[in-house]
């Protein structure tokens, strides 16, 4: 499977270490420049906890989150953001994001926002650039229906905030993951980007067992709130907010679903009409209102603007018709690929691409631990659009928008 196959580790070729310098008195400068430079509230990178330790000789002068931030950028995963629904899909237009865009503009307001806050920017970028990684194809559509496909299946409910850390802990590197920090991981696990919260406080006082019984928490009842422990983390959960609410209106706009003038006064009178001036003002609301302090926060008039805007938003875009003009075909195509999955792994069918492109050369330990339908969430979790719409050649699907007009840009 071109798509989602694992990447090899066998014949891997690295420098002798004997030959390299040593640099682990960089390491320490740049720690040392953290405590100097950042704010008491920010997350020190010498205080970075894996749940391995690290054995790589290379990895001594590397910063963790930096670490962190370059493993997930390097993961397959990744790469495959960039054919993964955000809000619209089966669109003939360039311009609309996907969540490949999505997440980089999450990244840099959060480290916009970090570096007034003197917070960490690594691990900032770090969990910016993981926190969608588990969404499924066709975003929280597909969400819903792989959902209720897990449900069925006895493994609790599908939340892609769950699987991003499932596929960054235990099915990237073929199963044995990326052993990145808990700090990174309690970030992406508690973004939660969909909640609206006028301010958030981080809670500390977690490790991995803390993380583990929160992803137990959420199969079972995904609406339960988690916090981050990190001032860091907290930023991220924000900076998901500020970077889809505006960016969705001018694609909505793009497409014909909504005019500009269709945004109600009170919310424009408070943060524009376009997606620059709103980037702008909540950007600049939660500076002002955090700077200093050990939580983030809005201002009240600037809160009540945003959760009007994500209320417009919902009745708008996210539950038009026309984005869901093929809702009932996904979902039933969902619905027939998990058990086509699930019937290839019972009958041992090797020549299936569950097989030959997701469990090829897997690690035993992933397989001894998975059970067929989490080994089969996984699998179409991973997928892109694309690939999933590959498993169905003779069912092709029209776009939604077949004329969407280009808008000029605001």
């Amino acid at each position: 499977m071109t798509g989602l196959k694992n990447s090899g580790l066998s014949g891997e070729r690295r420098p002798d270490p004997a030959i390299l310098p040593n640099l682990d008195p960089l390491a320490a400068e740049l720690n040392h420049r953290e405590h100097k430079a950042l704010s008491p509230a920010a997350t020190f990178s010498g205080n970075g906890i894996r749940r391995r330790p690290a054995v790589d000789p290379n990895e001594g002068y590397r910063q963790a989150f930096s670490m962190d931030a370059d493993r997930i950028l390097h993961s397959l995963a990744y790469t495959r953001y960039i054919d993964k629904t955000q809000v619209f899909s089966l669109i003939q237009n360039d311009h609309i994001t996907h969540r490949v865009l999505h997440v980089q503009l999450v990244s840099k307001i959060a480290r916009t926002i970090g570096r007034f806050l003197r917070l960490n920017e690594d691990l900032i970028e770090a969990i910016s650039l993981g926190h969608d990684i588990g969404h499924t194809p066709f975003g929280h559509q597909g969400e819903g229906y792989l959902s209720e496909l897990c449900q069925q299946a006895g493994i609790g409910h599908f939340a892609h905030n769950v699987q991003s850390i499932q596929f960054l802990d235990q099915v990237e590197r073929k199963g044995l993951g990326w052993n990145l920090c808990l700090q990174t991981l309690d970030g992406i696990l508690c973004h939660d980007g969909e909640i609206h919260n006028p301010s958030l406080t981080p809670q500390p006082d977690k490790d991995f067992s803390t993380l583990d019984a929160e992803i137990a928490a959420k199969k079972k009842t995904p609406d339960v709130p988690l916090v981050p422990m990190t001032l860091e983390g907290c930023v991220v959960r924000m900076a998901d907010t500020i970077a889809y609410i505006g960016r969705d209106l001018e694609d909505a706009i793009r497409l014909g679903l909504l005019r500009r003038e269709d945004i109600p006064d009170a919310i424009t009178r408070v943060l524009g009409n376009t997606n620059g001036t709103i980037v702008y003002r909540l950007v600049t609301d939660m500076i002002a209102c955090s700077h200093e302090r050990r939580s983030v926060a809005f201002s009240p008039e600037i809160s009540e603007a945003l959760h009007a805007l994500k209320t417009f938003s919902y009745q708008r875009i996210y539950t038009h018709p026309k984005n869901r003009r093929h809702a009932a075909a996904i979902k039933e195509r969902f619905a027939r690929l998990f058990e086509t999955c699930l019937s290839d792994l019972a009958a041992g069918n090797t020549k299936a691409d569950i097989f030959s492109g997701f469990l090829a050369d897997m690690s035993p330990h992933y397989t001894e631990t998975h059970t067929p339908a989490e080994i089969v969430r996984d699998y179409i979790a991973g997928m892109t659009d694309r690939y999933f719409l590959s498993q169905f050649p003779e069912e092709p699907l029209s776009p939604s928008f077949l004329s969407a007009p280009d808008a000029p840009d605001p």
